[in-house]
């Protein structure tokens, strides 16, 4: 999946075959383990391209999870009032590794409804790192999902393959499936 925005990565003072290919085999594993979250384990997924990026989605029932509080991790059950829970994956069009320290804003909406909007924060994961909050939505339906994210930045190595991530991207997934619930 490259454009002329997004050609193979190539050779240079900075990475040499090798570490791209190991970079690729990385991407490949990631990117297999993003498609068993969508289209698996979650309610719902997709994935777009989008200029430097593939940006993707999986929506799930409100959960719980682990916050490290006083030095200790404690489970910590989701928001009574929330009923869904959307995962954001930022992958990098060349290599299909996933992108960290993103700014990501997030749009929910459904027709005749008012939009949900949040800013999806890191969340680990045994088996794919990926951005995502517990949201309250009005209930199962198609709902609208808009993903913005911010040209990241931190520094890029390499002047041959760093020139990546300089503009923003949007992308609307339409008419999604979403189903409401806790787990």
């Amino acid at each position: 999946m490259t454009s002329d925005r997004n050609p193979p990565a190539k050779p240079s003072d900075e990475a040499d075959r090798k570490q791209l290919r190991m970079a690729k085999e990385e991407g490949a594993k990631y990117l297999e383990s993003l498609e068993y979250m969508a289209n698996e384990v979650a309610d719902n997924g997709g994935k777009q391209h989008a200029g430097d990026f593939i940006v993707a989605f999986a929506q799930e029932r409100a959960e719980g999870m682990y916050h490290l509080k006083n030095g200790k991790l404690e489970w910590v059950e989701a928001p009574k009032d929330t009923n869904c829970h959307m995962e954001i994956a930022v992958l990098d069009a060349t290599d299909h590794r996933f992108v960290p320290y993103l700014d990501i804003t997030c749009t929910l909406k459904k027709d005749g409804e008012p939009p949900v909007e949040f800013k999806p924060q890191f969340l680990w994961h045994p088996g794919l790192y990926h951005y995502g909050q517990d949201l309250k939505v009005p209930g199962d339906g198609r709902y609208d999902l808009t993903v913005r994210v911010a040209a990241p930045t931190f520094p890029r190595h390499d002047e041959v393959n760093g020139k990546r991530y300089a503009e923003p991207v949007e992308v609307t997934f339409e008419q999604i499936g979403i189903t409401t619930g806790r787990e």
